[in-house]
């Protein structure tokens, strides 16, 4: 038998290193580090709108493009500077008004709000994210560590609030949670025993999403991969089945699963595998970007332009361009009642799973069996509900922490969802039982130098897409009195409840404005006003569906990047990027990365002899 397990080893690798290593392989693009000292934030806003809202035109396609990139999502900006750096010249068309995807930000009122990015993990020196990102920005994007304390959990209501906390670094994020719960230590051990496991064996969801398809399916159905390792297993067990059986303390089971809300699926429908990233993915800490959210789109634009690439906003997408032999061979883009083709050996969709194949293929490429069989696979995730809240006050005198606040009304998260997702007409307007409250001008230590003498908040929570889809056809900002109303009701029920805990806010309340899924939809084109993309729920996670959500498509010279790739949010959505270039440039950027990590430290190490 272990003659059997080596020789499908040596298999694989053969695999991994043909998929990557061609005699067309492109350059490194990660060959030097490109960092050079930050320049001073650019606060002009005529100066940022050049780089963040420059309008598409004909006249404006760079010639001669080596890629098209649907989308400015932070997976269509990573995977187009990756691609840049290679020397490649890419378009990245994005249908909004400003670059940035769910990392634009917004100014009304004298406040600016962040739409998505709330906070990151994994940004310490060395790791491999602050690398990436270091250099697809060339060092200019500074990033900022928030409170040591970043996340409060908060469970029960009115007098019955109990206050949890999680603390950055690994010891000290494991012993305050045994200071918290003193008699769960065995079962706190237990669970961050499986986390760091499931760290370990990060690599094997990359591999098995790069090594050819069929390959993956055959390793699959005669159940070798269960050999590699337990962490399949684990990616098709649900979370609370894991957190369930390590302990009968609620709270304790709530305060382990809380992360949920970082990806919209309840624990008992959660993969222990997509858990346990999220989890490991803060344990060394929180951080946020110096200057805001829309630094990031900022930053990296400059390095597409370098290499004679360019992102134009107002740009929808209408259609991907497949030939007779079913090769993706550029894009028509929408331009007032025109319709203009754009022509590129290599076109990548940030768009997602559901936009891309159902929306943007032809009719007769979306019925292909292969295409089907991805569709049908994915489900919508939850839709989001956003509420911003402008406040009269600094950070200083409302008392704001860097820190966010995770709110349950009852210590069961299955149960509350359950409860409230079945919830019809206004009912629900009442009974919200989970949001997430965070400052995001207590975050940023340029905040008040922009905006002095005021401090922002952002509510997030899930909801039904099916509450509001009555008003989908209806034109944005002209959706009529009952669907205003019927956010606002939401949104005050959420701002009453977020203002109990925090009563010094009550009287400082200037600007509040909503953003429903249907807000979603309009703004990032979220189907169904989704923020994570496809549900990251146990059917994502069966090794079947890991192994065919990759970047290659089943139709030539079509890929696919983001969140739909790998996994949801900021982190997610940048290994989709490098899973996606890597297919590209037939290169593999993992090993390029750290490579790069390796010769950083070197030198630094020598700077410091």
């Amino acid at each position: 038998m272990w003659l059997s397990v080596g020789l499908l080893l040596l298999l694989v690798l053969y695999f991994i290193v043909r998929s990557f290593r061609r005699p067309t392989a492109s350059p490194n693009p990660f060959a030097v580090d490109t960092r050079r000292p930050p320049e001073p934030l650019v606060t002009d806003e005529e100066a940022r709108k050049k780089v963040l809202h420059k309008g598409f035109s004909a006249n404006k396609v760079p010639e001669q493009l080596d890629a098209i990139v649907i989308g400015s999502g932070i997976g269509g900006l990573t995977a187009a500077a990756i691609l840049a750096k290679s020397g490649k010249r890419v378009l990245v068309l994005e249908q909004h008004d400003q670059a940035g995807g769910c990392c634009h930000t917004f100014i009304k009122k004298g406040f600016e709000f962040d739409i998505g990015i709330h906070y990151i993990g994994r940004l310490h020196e060395g790791s491999l994210l602050r690398t990436l990102l270091d250099q697809i920005t060339d060092g200019q994007l500074e990033w900022v560590k928030m409170d040591d304390v970043f996340d409060h959990i908060i469970l029960g209501e009115h007098q019955s609030l109990r206050t949890y906390q999680l603390c950055s670094g690994e010891e000290n994020y494991q012993r305050h949670l045994k200071t918290q719960f003193p008699e769960e230590k065995e079962a706190i051990n237990k669970y961050l025993k499986l986390i760091e496991m499931i760290g370990k064996r990060l690599p094997l969801l990359v591999i098995i999403k790069v090594i050819p398809l069929q390959l993956a399916r055959f390793l699959i159905r005669i159940g070798i991969i269960h050999w590699f390792t337990s962490i399949f297993k684990l990616a098709s067990t649900s979370l609370s089945d894991v957190v369930n059986n390590l302990t009968k303390n609620n709270d304790l089971r709530t305060v382990m699963c809380y992360l949920c809300g970082d990806y919209g699926v309840m624990p008992r429908d959660a993969s222990f595998v997509m858990h346990a990233l999220v989890v490991q993915h803060y344990q060394k800490g929180a951080w946020y970007p110096k200057g805001g959210a829309s630094e990031i789109a900022f930053h990296i634009i400059p390095v597409i332009k370098k290499s004679g690439g360019d992102v134009l906003m107002r740009a929808p997408v209408q259609r991907i361009l497949v030939n007779e032999d079913g090769e993706a061979y550029g894009v028509t883009v929408k331009k007032g009642e025109d319709e203009i083709n754009l022509f590129a050996p290599i076109v990548i969709s940030d768009a997602g799973i559901f936009n891309t194949y159902e929306q943007l293929l032809p009719r007769e490429v979306q019925s292909k069996p292969a295409i089907q069989a991805q569709v049908s696979s994915a489900h919508h995730g939850v839709a989001g509900f956003s509420v911003f809240v402008g406040l009269n006050g600094s950070k200083e005198e409302l008392g704001l922490k860097a820190a966010n606040y995770w709110f349950f009304k009852e210590n069961n998260i299955d149960d509350l969802f359950m409860k409230y997702l079945s919830l019809k007409n206004k009912d629900f307007t009442e009974g919200c039982p989970m949001k997430f409250v965070s400052f995001p001008s207590a975050k940023d230590p340029t905040w008040n130098d922009r905006f002095a003498g005021k401090s922002s908040m952002v509510i997030v929570t899930f909801v039904c897409y099916e509450w509001f889809e009555k008003w989908k056809d209806e034109r944005v900002k002209k959706r009529g009195e009952d669907y205003e109303n019927l956010k606002m009701a939401l949104a005050r029920n959420l701002i009453d409840q977020t203002t109990e805990y925090f009563p010094q806010l009550k009287d400082r309340i200037e600007y509040i404005k909503v953003g429903s899924p249907l807000t979603n939809q309009f703004y990032i084109a979220a189907s169904r006003g989704e923020i994570y993309g496809v549900s990251h729920d146990l059917s994502r996670f069966a090794p079947e569906t890991i192994a065919s959500f990759r970047a290659k498509t089943p139709i030539k010279n079509l890929y696919l990047t983001g969140q739909d790739v790998f996994s949801c949010g900021f982190s997610g959505a940048n290994h989709g990027a490098l899973i996606c270039a890597s297919g590209v440039l037939h290169r593999n950027l993992y090993r390029d990365i750290m490579n790069l990590k390796k010769n950083i430290k070197k030198d630094k190490a020598k700077k410091e002899a």
